[in-house]
């Protein structure tokens, strides 16, 4: 979105390809699974009167030709675009939609080809379910405003079930376990986000369901938060204890699903209404009833990486720069792919955030094995979670994102590409952890600094005010969170 407004209009016509007409500023965006702020002040429209050059199409980018600088689109239908949809939407299709209509909705989509002189990929990446049985049908995953508005009326659909006459106590302990998975700032901020509400909100609008409230936090690693430093760490989890909110640390989740957990027998637990509750399954705790599992886990590359990039189908040698090692070689003849990481699958990128290709290597031992010949692409560039800069370590965030899209931006405007490299500049990292109160670690080495309380909070809040895009969001915001603390959250449901 940044590369798309930065671009000079008078060298560059820009087009932005994506299912969506919008760009979410995701660090606000846990604020909107509870009310604490609209949906729309972290949206910032792709069309915009004030960049009238900047062209738009709302549709999936399906393959890619870089031989002939040709992207194929197809048709995207993205009314309600969340993750679990994405992902198991192939899924559905064949196991929901009689043959004869699915056939007529796969042929009502329409493809067609775009020319490029430059590309750039930056389509993010989806969380990563590790294959974890029911997750992608049944867990809220926290990526989109569709994913954020399918969480706000989760947890308030469990809460009005649970007001109703009709629900025992032991049904609204269940429908109020609220379980995030994943220790990392996004789920550490969720989890501050559904306690303030609970505080400020719960007490009041449903004063009898306090006492079945349960929340609680699970993660694999020994400690959440562990990019932070250890002290920082510590005080998240003190904060969290404070706030009622269970840390679950070196938990394995095995499954998740619809229902009721069973008895010892084998048998379910029998209700005369379920209400919709879910089980989550431990390797420490076993089955557990639980309302909703908010899923925050590492990066999975999303589906245009994996798929779209799979295959090369031919050696764009107008635009490659060629490395043999001496060898002689015809680039035509060999069978190229896309470089990328071993264990996550990004791609891998030189410092100038060009895509690379290698020759494919054959065998059972593929992977122990060095490609023959390498090339680099000149006109096309990854930059986001989707991309990692070969020999450099930098973090996932929005952050790094950010400053790869001002710095490629900036020098294709200049076009100096080749005589500069990228370099990270380290601004810190921030989490919010409730109550007023956040965790902040500035730069690196000697220089670092760590923040911990109401300071810190009052940093976070001022930090991404500023960093939201539009002078509208950057008004409406703090109005919004005025408007919450003095009147309390929006509690519809729609």
């Amino acid at each position: 979105f940044m590369l798309s407004r930065k671009l000079c209009k008078k060298k560059f016509q820009t087009l932005v390809v994506s299912p969506r007409s919008y760009f979410v500023f995701t660090p606000l965006l846990s604020g909107t699974a509870v009310g604490t702020l609209e949906f729309r002040n972290v949206l910032e429209p792709v069309r915009n009167r004030r960049y009238p050059n900047l062209h738009f199409m709302q549709a999936w980018a399906d393959d890619v030709d870089f031989s002939t600088k040709t992207l194929r689109l197809e048709e995207s239908f993205a009314e309600n675009m969340t993750q679990g949809k994405i992902l198991m939407d192939e899924v559905n299709l064949e196991h929901t939609v009689p043959e004869k209509m699915l056939a007529n909705l796969r042929r009502k989509k329409k493809i067609w080809n775009v020319k490029y002189d430059k590309l750039v990929v930056a389509v993010g990446c989806y969380s990563n379910t590790f294959g974890t049985k029911g997750v992608r049908e049944h867990a809220y995953f926290l990526k989109n405003i569709s994913d954020a508005r399918k969480i706000r009326n989760r947890v308030l659909q469990c809460f009005e079930t649970a007001a109703l006459p009709s629900t025992n106590e032991e049904m609204k302990r269940r429908l109020l376990h609220f379980a995030i998975v994943g220790g990392g700032p996004t789920g550490m901020e969720f989890s501050a986000e559904l306690s303030d509400f609970i505080r400020d909100d719960v007490t009041r609008l449903y004063p009898n369901l306090q006492k079945f409230v349960r929340m609680g936090v699970y993660d694999v690693a020994p400690k959440v938060l562990s990019m932070f430093d250890e002290n920082l760490g510590k005080y998240a989890m003190e904060t969290f204890k404070r706030q009622n909110i269970e840390i679950k640390t070196g938990y394995h989740v095995e499954e998740l699903r619809l229902g009721l957990p069973k008895c010892s027998d084998g048998s379910e637990i029998c209700f005369s209404d379920a209400g919709g509750c879910y089980t989550l399954v431990t390797k420490e705790d076993g089955e557990m009833g639980v309302g909703m599992v908010v899923w925050s886990t590492g990066n999975m590359m999303n589906p245009f990486i994996k798929k779209a990039l799979g295959k090369v189908h031919g050696f764009p040698s107008a635009s490659a720069l060629l490395d043999t090692s001496g060898k002689d070689l015809s680039p035509e003849s060999e069978d190229w792919v896309i470089k990328r990481h071993l264990k996550t699958g990004a791609l891998i990128v030189d410092g100038h955030l060009r895509v690379q290709l290698q020759t494919k290597v054959h065998g059972s031992t593929s992977d122990l094995k060095e490609p023959t010949a390498t090339a680099i692409i000149k006109d096309v560039f990854a930059i986001g979670d989707n991309a990692i800069v070969q020999n450099a370590n930098l973090p996932a965030t929005a952050q790094t994102a950010n400053q790869e899209a001002a710095w490629l931006a900036k020098h294709l405007n200049k076009n100096d590409i080749e005589n500069h490299t990228f370099t990270f500049q380290n601004m810190g990292i921030m989490a919010y952890l409730g109550d007023s109160r956040s965790v902040l670690q500035t730069g690196g080495g000697r220089m670092s600094r760590r923040i911990s309380g109401r300071l810190a909070w009052l940093v976070w809040r001022g930090a991404y005010l500023t960093k939201s895009v539009s002078v509208r969001n950057k008004i409406l915001i703090p109005i919004y969170w005025f408007v919450n603390w003095a009147f309390g959250r929006d509690i519809s449901r729609f």
